[in-house]
């Protein structure tokens, strides 16, 4: 397969996944499927890993990739395969922007995954019941949290959502590097503009 080729098809594997977790995030926003406000919200949602950083920021890498198959090549300096290598080179650096947001969601789903949903605990009180991730290999603690109903299986399944979506785009951004480094170096095995030689 080309390089072109194979950059397409992991820009095509990175938009449901940032479209993914946008949504994972936005949910987010809605602790056990109800209105709360921002005080009530846990506060690694509002750091918004899932909508920056696995989101906006992995739509650029994405629509990076999936145009490197069609990228106009010749003509460049003279040496007709120069503009493709010059754009999987390019493409490096979006994947590098694409690790990096992944990477930031990941890390801030992690957290919260460690620290555990800001929920009442009592008829006025707000707070993190649990910590070091105790709540996770004893379900019977979930009962601490009266209000919002269900929060900890929600915010438990969103971010370990975000968590494994991010990781997955990582190594799709961290493929794109080595992808995009054998095209600047080897060239685009289609040959220039699908591998129709200009004279």
């Amino acid at each position: 397969m080309c390089s072109g080729s194979f950059a397409k098809c992991l820009g095509i594997s990175l938009m449901p996944l940032a479209i993914a977790c946008m949504l994972c995030n936005i949910l987010l926003f809605f602790p056990g499927g109800e209105t709360a406000d921002s005080a009530q919200i846990t506060v690694e949602v509002l750091y918004c890993g899932g909508l920056l950083g696995s989101g906006v920021l992995m739509i650029f890498p994405a629509l990076v990739f999936f145009g490197l198959k069609n990228n106009d090549c010749c003509g460049c300096c003279g040496n007709e395969s120069c503009g493709r290598r010059f754009a999987m080179l390019s493409s490096i650096l979006f994947a590098a922007v694409g690790v990096f947001g992944a990477g930031y969601s990941v890390i801030i789903s992690a957290v919260a995954i460690n620290n555990g949903p800001k929920c009442q605990t009592n008829s006025t009180t707000w707070e993190y019941p649990f910590s070091d991730g105790d709540y996770l290999s004893k379900s019977s603690m979930w009962e601490k949290c009266i209000s919002p109903r269900d929060v900890v299986p929600w915010h438990l399944t969103l971010f370990s959502m975000l968590l494994i979506f991010g990781l997955i785009q990582m190594a799709l951004c961290v493929v794109q590097v080595l992808n995009g480094l054998f095209g600047a170096l080897c060239g685009d095995c289609c040959g220039c503009c699908g591998g129709v030689k200009r004279e």
